[in-house]
């Protein structure tokens, strides 16, 4: 029995010092390399209005996904319709007085060759002395009012044309106008939050949705000045969340160049250093499209540094992307 007894106490003694050592092997960090904890971040898009409105319509709720320029919300329109229909009714308007002036013009020009035809006469007259000196001064002005009247008429057609290019871009004013009143994603995402309601009056600029963009991915974690000073930006991370087995790659998209004071929920490994840079990792954009609905904001873990270039990463982080 005392035997017995003794070979599940060598037993247990050994599967402790086999834990103990598994977890050693993977807790303990190498020299060369610095880590620090962390939360996940998904880059926020606040969209908004641009004009004021009512909220007609909200064709989201928060936690769906959409597509870049998929409509979020639609605002009262009629104020904007109003302006497309008059900014119409203007372009209709000065395209009648187009016609009008081509009409005009060619009204005038015919005067004018029934002008040039009796100054041609009277000058063949005059050469034969049938006509005075005056009655050909007289038709050489009547052919040089209707030159003048075609060239008026040609000028107020110039005015009438000038008037429908600007109802036109009064039409594509107020087109944007209505068609910015469909609040729109400016590219693809998850909604967080849904701020306005249907009902409520927004002024311009209030904002409508906020946006998760699930491709721009990162950690954001606090580093002291010895290790800060040996990393730049590029160089390759880890990052490994609480709760995945999973080794995801990043690389450090930014380094504060200001130290400031360390955050409550970050927990250095010694608490006399107050003073830490903050260094973002950031997940490549495709494994964070890849893993979309798995990567949330918030979520905890520790990212992983190299100080070292040279040295290789130890195997318990190599990159181990969770199985699909």
């Amino acid at each position: 029995m005392l035997k017995k007894v003794l070979v599940v106490v060598v037993i247990a003694a050994l599967i402790g010092v086999a834990v103990w050592v598994n977890y050693k092997s993977k807790n303990h960090l190498p020299e060369g390399f610095a880590t620090s904890n962390g939360r996940l971040e998904l880059q926020r898009l606040d969209v908004a209005t641009l004009y004021a409105g009512r909220v007609k319509q909200l064709m989201v709720n928060e936690g769906d996904s959409v597509q870049q320029n998929a409509v979020l919300a639609q605002l009262s329109s009629e104020q904007s319709n109003s302006q497309v229909m008059a900014a119409q009714a203007g372009k209709d308007r000065a395209q009648e007085t187009v016609s009008r002036a081509d009409a005009e013009i060619s009204a005038r020009r015919q005067q004018e060759k029934v002008a040039k035809l009796d100054l041609d006469n009277t000058r063949q007259l005059y050469q034969q002395a049938l006509v005075s000196k005056a009655e050909l001064d007289r038709r050489q002005a009547a052919y040089e009012a209707e030159l003048a009247a075609v060239k008026a008429a040609q000028a107020a057609k110039a005015e009438a044309v000038a008037a429908v290019g600007q109802a036109q871009a009064q039409i594509q004013s107020a087109d944007s106008t209505h068609e910015d009143m469909l609040i729109r994603a400016p590219k693809a995402g998850r909604v967080e939050y849904r701020i306005a309601e249907v009902g409520n009056v927004l002024a311009a600029g209030s904002k409508v949705v906020t946006l998760l963009d699930p491709s721009d991915v990162s950690m954001t974690v606090f580093l002291p000045t010895n290790t800060v000073g040996k990393l730049k930006v590029g160089d390759e991370a880890r990052i490994v969340l609480d709760g995945l087995d999973a080794v995801f790659p990043a690389k450090i998209k930014f380094i504060a160049d200001q130290a400031q004071f360390t955050p409550k929920y970050v927990e250095t490994a010694d608490e006399r250093e107050k003073l830490m840079y903050k260094v973002k990792l950031a997940i490549p954009t495709e494994i964070a499209i890849r893993y979309n609905q798995l990567l949330k904001g918030g979520m905890t873990g520790n990212g992983y540094v190299r100080l070292d270039r040279q040295k290789n990463w130890a195997p318990q982080w190599a990159i181990k992307l969770p199985q699909p």
